[in-house]
């Protein structure tokens, strides 16, 4: 059995968290990781769809994703969770109990963030008809040491998601993988 461990994907909405978070995944369970995902919009909906948006309701939903991700990974799952987590103390408590803990900082600037919008929230948030936005009326306290960043901004998918898988094999936390599986299938030339 493999190691289990959390990697923990955080940023603001629409720096593509989910979408380099997918990719990971689909590359880690090729390479015969027992892989769960855990997605914040689908923890919100099913784990913690009683909490709303203030600090405490959101603390509370990262504790309770947190929990689940490090019950995972003391029992060898590999575990992604990509949820924005904008308050730095959450994320942490979320360290403290996970045994191995790799925190992902996916950012992208504002003006591009707005711009990939396809659904509009981030201007409806900057008209005030969406409250608690976070990164607009609500804050994003960035990562001050993640292991691993990446600018989707103006870094591509394929190199986002070698940055990340680098980082793993250095902290061999992917010794299951054989080298029959490289190169990485994951991102190609995404």
């Amino acid at each position: 059995m493999h190691k289990g461990f959390v990697l923990w994907f955080t940023g603001l909405s629409g720096a593509g968290k989910t979408t380099i978070a997918q990719v990971v995944v689909d590359y880690l369970r090729m390479a015969g990781g027992k892989v769960e995902y855990l997605d914040g919009d689908e923890m919100r909906a099913h784990l913690c769809k009683d909490l709303g948006f203030s600090k405490p309701d959101r603390d509370t939903n990262i504790r309770r994703i947190g929990y689940v991700a490090s019950l995972l990974a003391r029992n060898g799952i590999i575990t992604v969770v990509a949820v924005i987590s904008p308050y730095k103390q959450a994320r942490d408590e979320v360290r403290s109990i996970c045994e191995n803990f790799v925190e992902v900082h996916v950012d992208c600037g504002i003006t591009t963030l707005i711009a990939r919008d396809t659904k509009g929230m981030y201007a409806k948030a900057i008209k005030g008809e969406i409250k608690n936005f976070t990164g607009i009326s609500d804050p994003y306290e960035p990562p001050e040491n993640p292991e691993v960043y990446v600018n989707t901004g103006t870094t591509r998918l394929s190199e986002c998601v070698d940055r990340i898988c680098e980082y793993l094999e250095e902290k061999n936390l992917t010794a299951f993988v054989s080298q029959e599986d490289w190169p990485r299938p994951a991102a190609n030339n995404a």
